[in-house]
């Protein structure tokens, strides 16, 4: 009778073989935000993604956007050329840049501006949230002890001017102070 032979795998090799069994999950994982199980909104606008590998902030706004029912594809190769190519001034960087149905999208940017954008499709490069402020979307949560800071998404027109497009967590307006 035959005895099955042990083979020691070395930590690398632990550590090649877990991702690479972790990568052939992520696919599964991709199709069941995107709906393909029937479990969630399927064929939603994609949205591209430019980004750093190791940055844990894109990976959360990118889950926000699954979860709002956008598909999503990252391209792990940092988003600073990709921001100048789509018309983004560098003064308005983040730490990722996306592009849905034409639109660049800059920064933390909710997935609702994202939808009323597409909905109201103005002439415009896209959005921004320039930063990376506290409380929105891939900024939020435990990881950032809950804390919000004021912000605002910007409409980025082609000249590279902006104007707001809308505002989170602006404190209320003290009596007898100028609201505008």
């Amino acid at each position: 009778m035959s005895h099955p032979t042990r083979v020691a795998l070395t930590r690398r090799q632990i550590v090649q073989r877990t991702a690479a069994a972790l990568a052939l999950l992520t696919p599964v994982t991709a199709l069941r935000a995107a709906g393909a199980n029937g479990s969630g909104p399927a064929g939603g606008p994609m949205v591209e993604v430019w980004k750093s590998p190791t940055c844990g902030c894109c990976k959360a706004w990118m889950v926000h956007l699954e979860r709002e029912g956008f598909r999503v594809t990252a391209y792990d190769t940092g988003n600073t050329a990709a921001r100048a190519r789509m018309g983004i001034p560098s003064r308005l960087g983040s730490c990722h840049t996306a592009r849905v149905q034409g639109y660049a999208i800059e920064g933390h940017v909710p997935a609702a501006d994202i939808r009323r954008l597409l909905r109201e499709r103005p002439d415009a490069v896209g959005l921004a949230v320039p930063g990376m402020p506290l409380g929105s979307p891939g900024m939020d949560g435990p990881d950032y002890g809950n804390r919000t800071e004021p912000y605002e998404v910007l409409l980025v027109a082609r000249d590279g001017s902006t104007r707001v497009f809308n505002r989170y967590f602006q404190p209320a307006a003290r009596s007898g102070a100028p609201t505008g």
